[in-house]
C-alpha cells in the first residue's frame, strides 16, 4: 500500500536544484515521485521498502532541508 506524502524543502533555487531532488528521491526504494517544484516536493512510498525518515535523510543527504508539510 501506497503511503501519500508532502515534504516542504529548503535550499532548493533553480531547475538544477529540481533535478537533484528528484534523482535522490528516485534512489530511495519504493518511492513514486508525484511532483518536485522549487520548495515542495508530493510522492508516494512503500512503507514496507523504506520510511518518511529515509526519504529525509536522502534529501538532507544532497545539501537541502526536507521535513513533512502539513
Amino acid at each position: 500500500m501506497q503511503t501519500p506524502l508532502k515534504l516542504a524543502l529548503t535550499g532548493m533555487h533553480c531547475g538544477a536544484c529540481v533535478r537533484r531532488v528528484t534523482t535522490a528521491l528516485q534512489s530511495v526504494p519504493g518511492v513514486e515521485i508525484n511532483s518536485v517544484e522549487v520548495g515542495s516536493a508530493q510522492l508516494t512510498f512503500d512503507p514496507a521498502q523504506s520510511s518518511t525518515a529515509e526519504i529525509v535523510a536522502a534529501i538532507d543527504r544532497i545539501g537541502f532541508s526536507a521535513q513533512p508539510a502539513k
